[in-house]
């Protein structure tokens, strides 16, 4: 039998929008730069993109708040009450799945290791941020 499990949605909706909040940050004016030049990105190949930045914006706030509930779930089961418990779920997950499963994009896609660097950090970060306002608001 699954564990009853309690999510309060507006903690899940508020992470999610803190953590879009630190992704336009991010890849704006702390990494966006390097991000776009290890990409390989110029502004005229933004330009020729299939989706358009609103829908682009639209897919990722969709992802994140899967994100938010499923950590949710996680701050639920180690009984996070505090922002620093939640921040230490928010780390293991990251460790265990994102770090790791992200790794190949420098093993086998070639990226280099300083795109994994600025992309695998926004995770901790983003995870960090959103579990500790889950834990809070739990």
């Amino acid at each position: 039998m699954a564990p009853v499990v309690n999510v309060n949605y507006l903690a899940v909706l508020a992470a999610a929008a803190a953590s879009m909040a630190l992704g336009f940050l991010w890849y704006g004016p702390l990494f966006g730069s390097q991000w776009k030049k290890l990409m390989g990105i110029t502004d005229k190949s933004m330009k020729e993109m299939k989706m358009t930045p609103v829908q682009s914006m639209v897919g990722g706030f969709a992802s994140t708040l899967i994100m938010s509930y499923v950590l949710a779930h996680f701050v639920d089961y180690t009984r996070a009450a505090t922002f620093v418990d939640g921040a230490i779920a928010g780390t293991w997950l990251w460790l265990g799945f994102v770090a790791t499963v992200q790794f190949g994009t420098v093993l086998w896609e070639g990226k280099p290791v300083k795109l994994y660097v600025i992309n695998t950090l926004h995770y901790l970060a983003a995870l960090v941020l959103m579990g500790g306002i889950l834990a809070v608001w739990a």
